[in-house]
């Protein structure tokens, strides 16, 4: 209990530390585009340090007592650069470390163009290598000369030293001593920070950590290892990251793979997987269009698949010809809406599951209902027994909208012929205007999903017979009844009640009409 209060005191402090720098940034930087610089600064000193402890701790190892990589030469220290870039993926001088940039700040009139030559070279040291791909274009959002840091080169490097100094009172702990946890907790703090406060443009990025423990778990339930991990829309990679501390990020044994369009997005999922000591070797973010080109067909099959994919958004569709004929969207004769991508996300998983994998998919409702070329993938879907589960979760869990979305899980070697639904729209509590998902919600909804069992207004076990009589229809609410919570109204006893007070009232209007009679008599006598 001391550690989880010492743990909870720790994240506090790094929380408010954070605050401090946006704070002190406040009216020059906003929203996202101070996020930018906040996480690439914050990856910058990650980086500093891990390449720095790993040497030093090379040394220790080797006997050599009191080494400090900050302080050797840059001479000496390129005779390692081969060793370091196999190694680690990238090499960064002793003189460009964060501590010694931070040291020489306040006088460096030049700071932008310090700080812009020194990410440079960190990106140049990796190319060529393996890790090339996953450190290209990594600092690309981090304008050091942009205008909304200041009007002046003067102003702006006084922006970026408050910036350096403010990461560096980041208390992350020392190195060894769970230091990621600190670095992927200040990620996830400044992701959820403006995730909420930015709606859509905010909330699009981001999966709140409660739904993505929900949708990791369902994805690995009955397994202690799986192969790889997979998110076809993985956004900043919450869900892959999640899925590395469910299972632990080395019971993946083949490591973690996404794709992001966004250019943004796709760079902050690279950062967090290095702040969450993803090593370069064991994960493959690329960026691009998933369902018209996808990047990692040569990857799968995929044994675990977790994605909260854009809801109901425009793709090619139909106005491309090849699609029809693409393996993915094929087998169901018909392809996804142009203006619904939705099942285009979900048949595309479903092609890169493996055949003992589990796919947990984030849905839009509608999907679930709409007819059309939608309900003829539902029937392609059931007919051929992949639906192994849909949940209705609760409205407002998401960040810049309030619609109740709904989860798909995927399965291609089910032990039966049903389809399980679960009503889990009353596991929440209220957070101000929004709802949460609390641990014991998520049991509650998990323990659900693997008894997989009839329960009264909760979840229900349909054959799929059944849901092909309800025209493939595959809403909650249409299997799940709903538990009927208004009061019961005895009509005899109200119409007792009300023969009661007219009663009393005809009792009550003569006794009025008595006392006015004798006020009037009393008035007649004067």
């Amino acid at each position: 209990m001391m550690a989880d209060n010492i743990k909870e005191q720790e994240r506090a402090e790094l929380h408010r530390a954070i605050w401090n720098i946006a704070n002190d940034l406040r009216g020059s930087v906003d929203g996202w585009d101070f996020k930018q610089y906040v996480l690439g600064m914050l990856f910058y000193r990650y980086i500093s340090e891990n390449i720095a402890n790993y040497v030093n701790n090379l040394q220790l190892e080797a006997g050599v007592e009191g080494f400090d990589y900050a302080n050797l030469p840059d001479e000496e220290a390129e005779e390692a650069r081969e060793y370091l870039v196999n190694a680690k993926g990238f090499f960064i001088l002793p003189s460009e470390l964060f501590c010694n940039v931070l040291a020489k700040a306040r006088d460096d009139e030049n700071l932008n163009e310090t700080l812009e030559r020194i990410f440079n070279s960190i990106e140049a040291s990796a190319q060529g290598a393996a890790s090339e791909d996953d450190f290209k274009g990594l600092f690309d959002d981090i304008d050091l000369n942009s205008k909304k840091l200041g009007n002046t080169v003067e102003e702006n490097n006084k922006k970026l030293v408050s910036l350096l100094e403010g990461i560096a009172k980041m208390k992350l702990g020392n190195f060894r001593d769970n230091t990621i946890d600190a670095f992927g907790d200040a990620y996830e703090f400044l992701m959820g920070m403006y995730a909420s406060n930015a709606g859509k443009s905010g909330g699009e990025y981001f999966t709140p950590q409660e739904v993505s423990e929900l949708l990791t778990r369902i994805a690995v339930v009955g397994k202690t290892e799986v192969n790889k991990v997979y998110d076809p829309a993985c956004g900043s990679g919450s869900l892959l990251l999640k899925a590395a501390k469910v299972l632990g990020k080395d019971a993946v044994s083949q490591g973690f793979y996404g794709q992001e369009l966004n250019l943004t997005t796709y760079n902050l999922c690279r950062i967090n997987m290095f702040l969450h000591d993803i090593d370069y070797d064991k994960f493959d973010i690329a960026r691009g269009n998933t369902l018209t080109d996808p990047q990692h067909l040569d990857d799968e099959p995929f044994e675990v698949i977790v994605s909260n994919p854009p809801y109901s958004n425009d793709w090619d569709g139909k106005n491309n010809p090849l699609l029809i004929n693409d393996p993915r969207y094929s087998p169901a004769g018909v392809l996804a809406p142009v203006k619904y991508s939705d099942y285009a996300f979900i048949m595309h998983s479903l092609h890169c599951l493996a055949t003992e994998g589990t796919a947990a998919i984030v849905c839009f409702p509608g999907i679930m209902y709409r007819v059309g070329a939608e309900q003829k993938i539902r029937k392609y879907l059931i007919d051929n027994n992949f639906v192994d589960c849909v949940i209705q979760l609760p409205d407002n869990l998401f960040f810049g909208t309030s619609i109740a979305t709904c989860i798909m899980v995927l399965k291609k070697s089910k032990t039966d012929n049903n389809t399980l639904f679960i009503d889990a729209t009353k596991e929440f509590i209220k957070v101000g205007k929004d709802n949460k998902l609390t641990e014991d919600n998520i049991t509650n909804i998990l323990a659900s999903y693997t008894e997989r069992t009839n329960k009264e207004y909760v979840c229900r076990l349909v054959p799929n017979g059944e849901v092909e009589a309800h025209n493939y229809n595959l809403s909650v609410r249409t299997y799940v009844e709903q538990e009927d919570t208004r009061e019961v109204v005895d009509i005899k006893a109200l119409n007792e009640q009300i023969r009661e007070i007219v009663a009393r009232e005809e009792v009550l209007r003569a006794e009025i009409d008595k006392i006015i009679a004798e006020i009037e008599g009393d008035g007649s006598n004067e």
